[in-house]
């Protein structure tokens, strides 16, 4: 099922297709969905939390003074905002326990 220890959109609507007996169109359409629907929710600033999976954050980073590893030259990093993902302890055991 997995291809290259990754696991895809296709992957996820092939377990819906077997586990829940859906066909292949109304599961991959299933899957896409639920990523439009939280895509939807973050590009409009809401944070999406998914319980016993983890929470996908949205960061406001403000405008910082970095540097150039090479040059040593200070370049300031204009603000931006990031998406972070936090897991819940529930999936940090049993990646753990894996």
């Amino acid at each position: 099922m997995r291809s290259m220890n990754t696991l895809t959109r296709a992957d996820l609507a092939e377990a819906i297709n077997r586990k829940l007996g859906l066909s292949r169109a109304e599961s991959l359409t299933m899957v896409e969905e639920i990523l439009d629907f939280m895509a939807d929710a973050l590009a409009a600033g809401e944070n999406v939390k998914i319980s016993g999976f983890g929470t996908f954050l949205l960061r406001d980073k403000t405008e910082r003074v970095g540097r150039n590893p090479k040059t040593g030259v200070e370049v300031p990093i204009t603000p931006r905002r990031v998406l972070t993902f936090r897991a819940s302890q529930m999936l940090k055991d049993r990646v753990a326990d894996a």
